[in-house]
Formats: C-alpha cells, sequence, structure tokens
C-alpha cells in the first residue's frame, strides 16, 4: 500500500512540474476562456488552436472554446475582440498578420486597430508557400510562372482574404516580376488550398504551416517557398528568391485579449504560453506541422506588432494604386 501511494505521489510531482500552476496565488482562471477565430476551420488560426490549446489546457487547467467568426478577413472577429468583448481574460482571439493590421490600413471603415487589443502571445511564423493540386499540370513554379506570362491576368490563385500575407504576396510578386495573376479571396487558408487540390483554381498562395500535411499526403504539390532558405522537410522545393524574385513573405500567428484586462489574466495568459515554449512535445508538434515556432511574449509581442503596421503601411502605400486600379 505504502508503494502505491509513493508512486502516486511521484507521478503527481511529475505531472505539476510538466505543467505547474501558473494561477494558484488568483481566482484566474475558474472558467472555460472563449477563443474567437476570425476564419473558417482548416485555415492558419485552426491550425495553431491545435497545437497550442491542448498544452494550454493542461497549463491553466480550464478548457478553451473555440468560437468561429470568419469574414472581413478576421476584421469581424477582431472588431467583437476589440470593442465588445469582456475584459475579464475569459475572452480571446487568434490574431494573424498581416490582416490584424492591413484591415484597418486598407479600409478606414474598420474602427479597431492594435492598440485596442492586449498581446499575450505570439507563438508561429509561418513562411508562405504556392501549391497546387496533385493533377495540376503545373510541375514546378516555373511551369506556373510562364503560364501567367503566356496568360496574363488569366492564371487564378487563391488566397486567405483580401489584405492577408498570401495577397500582399501575390501584389509584391507582381510588382517585382512583372507577372499578372488573377487573385481569387478566400474566406480563409484552408478554403484556398482546397480549391487548389480540387483544381478550381490553378494554384494557391498559403503557408507552409497549413498546407504540409497535405503536401506530405500527395494531395498537394508544393512549387515554391516565400522564406529566406529551403525548408528541411521540403529539400526539393525552392524558394522564389532562387527563381530570380525578391520576395520573402509569410504569416505570424498569436493570441491577444481586449486591452485593459486584469493584470492577474494577463500573467497567468503570458506564463502559459512560456512554459509551454518549453515542452518538448509541444516543440515536436510544432516540428511535425512544420510550423516554426517564433514566440514573443507580452510586450515584446505588442512591440513586433507595432514594427509590422508600420511596414504593411509603407508596403500598402506602394502597392494600392496598382490594386485599388484593376
Amino acid at each position: 500500500m505504502k508503494k502505491l501511494v509513493f508512486l502516486f505521489v511521484a507521478a503527481f510531482v511529475c505531472v505539476m512540474a510538466a505543467f505547474p500552476p501558473v494561477a494558484l496565488a488568483s481566482n484566474y482562471p475558474n472558467k472555460p476562456v472563449t477563443v474567437l477565430q476570425g476564419f473558417k476551420a482548416g485555415g492558419g488560426s485552426d491550425t495553431l488552436a491545435q497545437l497550442t490549446q491542448p498544452y494550454l489546457e493542461k497549463i491553466i487547467g480550464q478548457s478553451f472554446v473555440n468560437q468561429y467568426i470568419p469574414g472581413a478577413t478576421g476584421a469581424i472577429a477582431w472588431t467583437q475582440l476589440a470593442k465588445t468583448a469582456k475584459k475579464d481574460g475569459y475572452v480571446l482571439s487568434i490574431t494573424n498578420t498581416p490582416m490584424l493590421q492591413t484591415n484597418y490600413i486598407m479600409n478606414s471603415d474598420i474602427t479597431y486597430t492594435i492598440a485596442d487589443l492586449e498581446p499575450i502571445a505570439n507563438v508561429i511564423t509561418d513562411p508562405g508557400i504556392i501549391v497546387v493540386g496533385k493533377d495540376s499540370p503545373y510541375q514546378t513554379a516555373e511551369d506556373l510562372f510562364k503560364a501567367v506570362r503566356d496568360n496574363p491576368g488569366k492564371i487564378t490563385v487563391g488566397n486567405s482574404g483580401v489584405g492577408g500575407d498570401d495577397f500582399f504576396t501575390v501584389l509584391i510578386l507582381e510588382k517585382t516580376s512583372g507577372m499578372k495573376f488573377q487573385q481569387i479571396p478566400f474566406e480563409g487558408d484552408g478554403p484556398s488550398w482546397q480549391a487548389a487540390m480540387g483544381g478550381k483554381i490553378d494554384a494557391s498562395f498559403n503557408n507552409l504551416g497549413i498546407t504540409f500535411p497535405q503536401i506530405q499526403a500527395g494531395n498537394l504539390r508544393a512549387l515554391a517557398l516565400l522564406a529566406e532558405e529551403r525548408y528541411v522537410g521540403l529539400p526539393n522545393v525552392p524558394t522564389v528568391k532562387e527563381l530570380g524574385y525578391d520576395v520573402v513573405s509569410g504569416s505570424s500567428r498569436g493570441y491577444s485579449a481586449p486591452k485593459g484586462i486584469p493584470a492577474e489574466a494577463r500573467e497567468a495568459l503570458v506564463s502559459a504560453f512560456k512554459i509551454m515554449a518549453e515542452l518538448p512535445e509541444f516543440k515536436k508538434a510544432c516540428d511535425d506541422r512544420a510550423s516554426m515556432i517564433d514566440m514573443k511574449l507580452g510586450a515584446d509581442y505588442a512591440k513586433m506588432l507595432e514594427e509590422q503596421e508600420k511596414m504593411f503601411k509603407t508596403i500598402w502605400s506602394e502597392v494600392k494604386d496598382q490594386y485599388q486600379g484593376n
């Protein structure tokens, strides 16, 4: 009996060491946390939720309930977060860049800004990628680009929505290369790659971490990566830079709350992400999904969003005439 008690205590200590309680000194959290997702299931937000929330739930001892509110490239969910959500720490949202900032940079009717948010943690920065369906006639990026040059404005490429990283990537690639694509916006990355897989569009400008499982399964073919270097898991896929176009792009994804949540809630949440980042099983899960950890906590995440906001304003000022003239 003593041996059984000892084994139970030892097991309990191991669990608590792996997931130390981050908020025992306060009443937070004492109920489930709602997470607003501004895109449909199957995209980048959903991928991040699947990667993080099983670990976060164990760390804070409460469940995370995802609420999908797609539309307006995330702006509906983020407006709700900033303007009407309770400031009690029990409503968060997955915040994706550049859409988080470009929504209001491009559209003065959108009233929220990053100043209305309490950034908790950036988790992933996901490089851009160009994918086609397995039955696509385009075997390489060069094949796709030749078709675009031969048929300007007719080759259809999906994106996650107007103002998203994929949308901006295409605009910048057009400006850099002189090519002209026909952009097809979707409500998230998932519907975009699904349309490419089904042959409804010629290609999808998407993200590595989102499409990697489908590439591994043979349902999608990767043509080129919008990164500085090739990805070790796709050694035969070139970067767009290798093909002669100096374009690097991607999307960062994290969690934010409304500005003004209690300090104890903010501190508990930031601590939970910090603990999660060090878990070997979390790191492995990210590696398995080709999701590149880029953890920035609290003030560091806020600084990152502010710096990105300045960059996206500059990019939009350079390409808006081209887009608005389409």
